[in-house]
């Protein structure tokens, strides 16, 4: 079965700067963890979605993506100056610590500190890997469709065997009475 949008696919990946640096991979040591996400979604950057399309499962493909089909080009107005005093005092600010931001609208953010003086701290809201050209190594190890993981769910919240033909209130009815 092929991916396309909308499929949920799981599968290993190394990513490398043009360098040949690994910045993050799915296999670590002797432990691994696949990424798994539904094609065309968003949940990952719109180059990574369009090279996994029409893939296998087993076929493995290597590619490069340039700044804007990834996390896009540095942006210099995301660089800004805060108060030191905004910081939680436990901790003392370091130039290139990593520090996790929250937005107005409760999105999290990674923040890299760049300069720190007695006043004021200068922060870079860059992503990380803004302005940067990845290579990627995949390997496609499931596709299936979305409904699939739906049925799975379905099948694995039934509380009783005996509930199976049962209507949504009679379902409800039984839960009901099995708690009293």
């Amino acid at each position: 079965m092929k991916a396309e949008k909308g499929m949920i696919v799981k599968l290993h990946y190394e990513g490398k700067f043009e360098d040949g640096t690994v910045f993050d991979s799915s296999k670590h040591g002797d432990h691994e963890h696949p990424l798994e996400f539904t094609v065309g979604s968003g949940q990952v950057v719109p180059g990574f979605d369009k090279a996994v399309e029409g893939m296998d499962v087993g076929e493995k493909k290597e590619f490069t993506l340039k700044p804007e089909e990834s996390y896009g080009m540095r942006k210099e107005e995301l660089t800004q100056k805060i108060p030191r005093d905004v910081l939680p005092k436990e901790q003392e600010p370091k130039e290139g610590m990593m520090l996790v931001a929250q937005t107005p609208n409760g999105q999290k953010m990674p923040v890299k500190i760049l300069e720190v003086n007695d006043k004021e701290i200068t922060v870079d809201m860059n992503h990380p890997l803004a302005g940067k050209t990845l290579k990627f190594n995949i390997e496609i190890l499931e596709v299936r469709k979305k409904e699939e993981e739906k049925k799975d769910k379905v099948e694995q919240s039934s509380t009783s065997p005996r509930q199976e033909g049962l209507t949504s209130e009679e379902k409800l009815e039984e839960m009901t009475n099995s708690k009293k």
